[in-house]
């Protein structure tokens, strides 16, 4: 037989303006309706924005990066980036796919944590934050969220990855204009927080 659920790890939660049924049971136990829910380290919400998971990973990444600061006895600036990119960037660019900011506030709030980390840096303090970045040969972090989504966007698209491509994107059927024939169709969108998602927000790149 298989491995019984744990109940008390288990909530419902509804995303959308449908109301599935007020009471869900398992094993006769009402399951609690939540607003947010924590699933594979993602923050998910009822109105699926990432602010949540990105003001929960911001404090987990601000504390790790003065760890770094305060930890280790060297003050070598490639020893601390290295570190940096070790311990905290991941925590970051977890699922970024999935969970991209969208917002002024939150994608500010990301790049807050590498800008700290990098004024705090040996002689970098009174330069802008553009030239440390260029002294320790790294990106914004903005940017590279935008190269990871064009990078998967070309492997589901060529078939690099295990995914059916129309599941995701359509392919336009438009012949008047020059080009390839892979131009990506945009569909239109009734609601806001669908332009924000992977596939939207990578056809207007």
């Amino acid at each position: 037989m298989g491995r019984q659920p744990t109940v008390d790890k288990c909530c419902v939660l509804n995303i959308g303006q449908l109301v599935l049924l007020p009471e869900l049971t398992i094993q006769n136990k009402v399951l609690p309706n939540v607003n947010s829910v924590r699933d594979l380290g993602i923050n998910v919400t009822n109105y699926l924005s990432p602010s949540d998971h990105v003001c929960d990973i911001t404090a987990k990444t601000h504390k790790r990066a003065s760890l770094i600061h305060r930890c280790f006895v060297s003050r070598n600036t490639d020893l601390l980036v290295r570190a940096f990119n070790v311990y905290v960037r991941p925590l970051l660019e977890y699922n970024l796919v999935i969970c991209s900011p969208s917002t002024i506030h939150d994608i500010e709030a990301i790049e807050r944590v590498q800008r700290r980390f990098t004024k705090r840096l040996h002689g970098l303090h009174s330069l802008p934050y553009k030239l440390r970045l260029q002294c320790l040969n790294l990106q914004s972090l903005e940017h590279h969220r935008l190269l990871s989504d064009l990078i998967w966007c070309y492997k589901i698209v060529f078939g690099l990855v295990v995914f059916n491509t129309n599941d995701l994107f359509e392919f336009s059927t438009v012949t008047q204009t020059r080009g390839h024939r892979y131009k990506l169709f945009k569909k239109s969108n009734k609601r806001n927080i669908r332009t924000t998602f992977f596939r939207e927000r990578v056809i207007n790149t």
